[in-house]
């Protein structure tokens, strides 16, 4: 299926359709399991779009994020054709926060803009499609808008805490006598600035410091981590060529030419990628910047539905999403390999094995972090000594696992890349005929609670919830997206890691 909606579709015919639009497909697709649950409302994935993904500093430096988040929404609008009175709730995420926008979900949908005037919106800095699956679940809502937006071309850069105590002091001062002071106490020092970087406040660790720590600790090389980037960036281009990534929509950038394309797929050469020095821990780290996911501007925007209301309104779903859970890992060794605690736990719930999955779309943000995973996912010691399993997880194979590139190659706009996962899983699945696929990706920041949602197994709501890093972890299949956050104890990593790999 190509096209999102194509006329009225009756929902007795389209109960029983694949979304394939293959017959042979459809037959072989009748013998696996539904996963549908009894008196759990079905949620499906109607669309998604994104704006082409662009290197920070290059064509959209002189924009906002609310600019992107705008044209996201609005092409998700053009495609779809939903009626924009129609939309219960817009949920749209941000990690560096533009100062000036204190709820970008504001900005993009609901002012300044004729795209949706009202409506109730609220903005998230981690996870939007669980809020956004929750509020349908929960009978508050049937059409959910969910998104996301980063923007790094332009980060809030502070000014050291002394300067900004001497400004706040030199805005409550009274007399000439107390500004002339306050002025005179300003030093060199004062005038540094803070500049922000993408590190974890409890551990005051990058993400790409922890990568190259995990990298080491399961003993990936230098010349694994390149191998998987070129591989990223070369199917990525064969993507992009035979013209696959269809989620993308155009962009105009005011004064400036229209957008059509991510521009930070460069397949280059091994030999090139070996002359870079490491990025993060030096001198003898193995992450370097072709090695890791780019700094990127984009946005995208999911149209999320009840399944009902999606037929009723005439409209091909791509994809169901069932239900989700988080794991939580320890920020300081475990930041990463999320995907390797959720994907088994995904698969136990739903009945499923690896050998079932025919889509894996795993979030890269680094390449060592990848085959780490991997490695991690392919070993009994580990399942045994770290996760308290009998044997190991299972590697995923690598031709069904991140087929058309990734965010090494794709780009990463933080916000913006779950919804790029989604989607692109719903297409793979559509365009290779496959049933069910499995979307893993780490978040930094953490989950303190998980919200009581009327699904069954979202009842032990009352388990100890630790503070860490989260991952994010969808199974899909072709007549729907099954989205399954997995949450779990904190645990340490095993010390012991280093020397088994």
């Amino acid at each position: 299926m190509h096209s999102l909606r194509s006329g009225p579709v009756s929902p007795a015919r389209f109960a029983a359709r694949c979304l394939s639009t293959s017959s042979q497909v459809h037959a072989a697709a009748k013998t696996k399991k539904t996963l549908a649950k009894p008196n759990v409302k079905n949620i499906v994935l109607v669309d998604g779009v994104r704006t082409p993904f662009l290197l920070s500093g290059t064509s959209y430096s002189d924009l906002m994020p609310h600019d992107l988040g705008r044209g996201a929404l609005q092409g998700l609008l053009n495609r779809t054709g939903v009626p924009k009175e129609i939309v219960d709730h817009i949920i749209y995420g941000i990690v560096i926060q533009e100062v000036k926008t204190s709820n970008v979900a504001r900005e993009v949908g609901a002012t300044g803009t004729s795209v949706i005037v009202c409506v109730c919106v609220f903005f998230v800095s981690c996870v939007c499609r669980s809020a956004a699956v929750g509020l349908i679940a929960a009978g508050q809502c049937d059409v959910v808008v969910a998104g996301g937006v980063e923007f790094m071309s332009d980060v809030p850069i502070r000014h050291s805490r002394k300067m900004r105590k001497t400004m706040l002091s030199l805005n409550k001062a009274k007399t000439l006598g107390q500004r002339l002071s306050l002025l005179g106490s300003i030093r060199m020092g004062h005038l540094m600035p803070e500049l922000p970087a993408v590190a974890e406040f409890s551990t005051a660790e990058s993400m790409g410091h922890s990568a190259d720590r995990l990298a080491a600790a399961f003993g990936v090389t230098r010349v694994e981590q390149d191998e998987y980037a070129l591989r990223s960036h070369r199917l990525a281009k064969k993507a992009q060529d035979e013209g696959l990534l269809s989620d993308i929509i155009s962009f105009q950038v005011p004064g400036k030419n229209i957008i059509s394309a991510d521009n930070g797929i460069r397949p280059t050469s091994m030999e090139q990628m070996g002359k870079l020095k490491p990025a993060f821990v030096k001198p003898h780290g193995t992450v370097t910047a072709a090695n890791s996911s780019f700094l990127t501007d984009g946005a995208s925007a999911v149209l999320i539905m009840s399944e009902e209301k999606a037929l009723a309104l005439g409209y091909k779903p791509k994809a169901y999403l069932r239900d989700f859970v988080y794991v939580s890992q320890d920020p300081k060794d475990q930041l990463l390999l999320g995907p390797t605690y959720a994907t088994p736990k995904v698969l136990e719930k739903s009945g499923l094995t690896m050998e079932d999955i025919d889509v894996f779309e795993f979030h890269e943000a680094f390449a060592g972090q990848i085959v780490a995973n991997l490695k991690a996912m392919d070993s009994d010691w580990f399942a045994q000594n770290c996760m308290g399993r009998k044997s190991k997880v299972g590697v995923p194979p690598m031709e069904k696992f991140n087929t058309w590139g990734g965010s090494l190659s794709l780009g990463h706009p933080f916000a913006a890349t779950g919804c790029r996962l989604v989607t692109t899983v719903a297409h793979r699945l559509q365009k290779e005929g496959g049933q069910y696929g499995v979307v893993a990706a780490c978040a930094a920041g953490g989950q303190v609670f998980l919200p009581k949602y009327t699904y069954a197994q979202l009842a032990r709501a009352d388990t100890e919830y630790s503070r860490g890093a989260t991952v994010q972890v969808f199974l899909v299949h072709s007549f729907g997206l099954f989205s399954v956050h997995v949450l779990c104890m904190k645990m340490t990593m095993c010390k012991s890691v280093q020397k088994h790999f």
